[in-house]
């Protein structure tokens, strides 16, 4: 379909209302979630808390110690053992530097390629959807997915721990003592900020998704990406670059953790995937509504 064809069509198809968008969000969810693909996602995520938390189990059966201390990011594991709330906290930060932003490049790259890969992104857009409607559907689609992702990664090792270690007040990384419920609320504010974190790279993917009409390459190339920035994020010599790495600073989360909590870093965090998302957003509008549309 030529951009001439779809301008008579835009012309001609009514204006969407609220209550129509809604039903597109819902549509694009349903469609989502219903996927082998993404129950697969879920499930390996919901594996890890359980491979991680049978491991210490089995490591410190003994009485043997794991993980080094010091508070901070993977070294939550040390803490797993006197409180199983902190398998939580060890399993978002072991899923969060791979495993997270994979599952996020998969469904984002998949977003407007898989539908132009399978014919069905011009019918689409036959349908009074618009295209930035659908573009926007897309992306609160693959943010639902971060959200869900996170909360299933934080739920699994919740219930994994609960089941092979005490639950109780715990220790912050300041060495003060906090309630378990005051513990199990900031686990919570911590899966809603790691799912947070990964704005800029369903931003990113979008973008790329809007690039070719390939799923696989696109799903491939957000995860290409991701990969590289990560790498590129542990070499000492790019630390002037590296604070504006989306992935820079990620593990800023465990900083929750601490009494008081150091909002730095976090704000940084927050304010970082605020700018990948408007940057890539607004790249991938500005190309979504200007390219033609074959397939």
């Amino acid at each position: 379909m030529s951009r001439a064809d779809l301008a008579v069509v835009d012309a001609a198809a009514p204006r969407p209302n609220p209550l129509w968008s809604l039903g597109l969000l819902r549509s694009e969810l349903v469609t989502t979630f219903r996927r082998w693909r993404t129950l697969t996602l879920l499930g390996v995520l919901a594996a890890v808390p359980i491979l991680v938390g049978f491991a210490v189990r089995i490591e410190t059966r003994g009485g043997g110690q794991v993980g080094r201390g010091g508070g901070e990011g993977p070294a939550f594991i040390s803490q797993v053992t006197n409180n199983g709330l902190f398998l939580v906290f060890t399993a978002l930060a072991a899923t969060l530097p791979f495993f997270l932003p994979m599952a996020v490049g998969v469904v984002a790259g998949d977003a407007v390629a898989g539908e132009a890969d399978a014919g069905t992104l011009r019918y689409l857009l036959v349908a009074p959807a618009g295209r930035t409607r659908l573009l926007l559907a897309k992306y609160a689609t693959t943010m639902a997915f971060c959200l869900v992702a996170t909360l299933v990664v934080a739920a699994s090792a919740l219930a994994v721990g609960a089941l092979l270690f005490p639950l109780g007040d715990l220790t912050t990384i300041s060495g003060t003592r906090i309630s378990f419920a005051d513990g199990f609320g900031r686990a919570l504010l911590i899966a809603l900020v790691v799912a947070a974190s990964l704005a800029g790279v369903a931003a990113l993917g979008l973008f790329v998704s809007t690039l070719t009409n390939s799923g696989i390459a696109a799903m491939a190339t957000t995860v290409g990406l991701v990969i590289t920035v990560q790498i590129l994020d542990q070499i000492p010599q790019l630390h002037a670059l590296q604070p504006y790495f989306f992935s820079h600073y990620w593990l800023s989360f465990a900083d929750l953790m601490r009494d008081p909590v150091y909002w730095d870093d976090l704000v940084k965090n927050l304010e970082l995937q605020a700018l990948y998302t408007a940057v890539f957003g607004s790249a991938a509008w500005a190309r979504f509504t200007t390219r033609d549309i074959t397939a």
